[in-house]
């Protein structure tokens, strides 16, 4: 029998898709990883399912996005969980995850947790001037839940960020049937313990949100990359000055006739979100095309 499904998650091998009403364990056939195609919570899928229980993945259709770090497919919202405080905003984070959403076609909505220990100093201000949805919670009070929840409903949202900031305290305020794990902060490391091991959708109101293994920032050097000459194009308060500069060749960084730099002088465009630019583009801008 074959039956089209979602894969909720994958451990070890097994691929767990749910399809018409239930949940199948699956391998993935042997073709997927001479292509090297690794299936992916979030991926459409063909099963074929077998008597004996020895389900395959037949096949994968074609996916909307997919993403490196986390490993997630078809994702349409990225909500990027940042605490106010324990371990502090890191505001490079926070653009380095924006940048990667938008250049995946995946909208970025920014989540300040710990409200009721702090607030983001200014940083609200800043993702709302750069055209970014953000809120601000406490999932002790529950203040600001609501306006999260309202942001999930018909899509696959993936909830990201580093490890400590909350993002399994806020998943379970959302909907306490979730009772995921939570864990402390490790005052010595100044970020929170691993709880999360994979990536899993959980169903909720008439979509799918997925937990993920928190990072730390270096592990940005295994995540999506983005070329210099698109790094611009993935910061959406540039948008209306593209294409605007004295020169064609402009960089955006210090360029004289930049429309950029000129905006961030005037107030248009925060400097910390164009500094999160420079710093990107000055680490790719040497990296040709084939090295990639």
């Amino acid at each position: 029998m074959i039956r089209d499904g979602i894969i909720l998650k994958g451990i070890g091998g097994f691929y767990y898709v749910e399809a018409a009403g239930e949940i199948y364990e699956c391998k993935a056939r042997g073709i997927f990883r001479k292509e090297r195609i690794m299936p992916l919570a979030g991926d459409r899928v063909s099963v074929l399912l077998e008597k004996d229980d020895k389900n395959s993945i037949d096949k994968i259709y074609e996916r909307k996005n997919s993403f490196i770090r986390p490993q997630v497919a078809n994702v349409d919202k990225m909500i990027i969980v940042v605490s106010t405080r324990d371990p502090a905003p890191n505001p490079l984070i926070i653009d380095r995850l924006t940048a990667i959403a938008v250049h995946k076609n995946v909208e970025p909505v920014i989540v300040f947790t710990k409200k009721d220990i702090g607030d983001p100093g200014g940083l609200e201000e800043i993702y709302k001037l750069s055209g970014i949805r953000n809120y601000t919670v406490s999932c002790v009070t529950g203040e600001g839940v609501d306006d999260v929840r309202q942001e999930l409903s018909g899509c696959i949202s993936v909830f990201t960020g580093n490890s400590g900031v909350g993002k399994s305290s806020l998943i379970n305020a959302l909907d306490p049937k979730f009772e995921l794990p939570t864990g402390e902060i490790s005052y010595k490391l100044n970020r929170g313990r691993h709880t999360t091991r994979q990536v899993e959708l959980y169903h909720f109101l008439d979509g799918f949100i997925a937990d993920t293994p928190g990072f730390s920032s270096i592990d940005f050097q295994n995540c999506d990359f983005i070329r210099k000459d698109e790094l611009a194009g993935c910061f959406p308060e540039f948008e209306q000055y593209l294409g605007e500069c004295r020169f064609t060749s402009c960089a955006h960084v210090n360029d004289k006739g930049c429309r950029i730099v000129e905006a961030v002088k005037n107030g248009k465009i925060s400097p910390s979100r164009h500094q999160s630019y420079v710093a990107m583009y000055n680490e790719v801008k040497d990296i040709a095309d084939w090295e990639l």
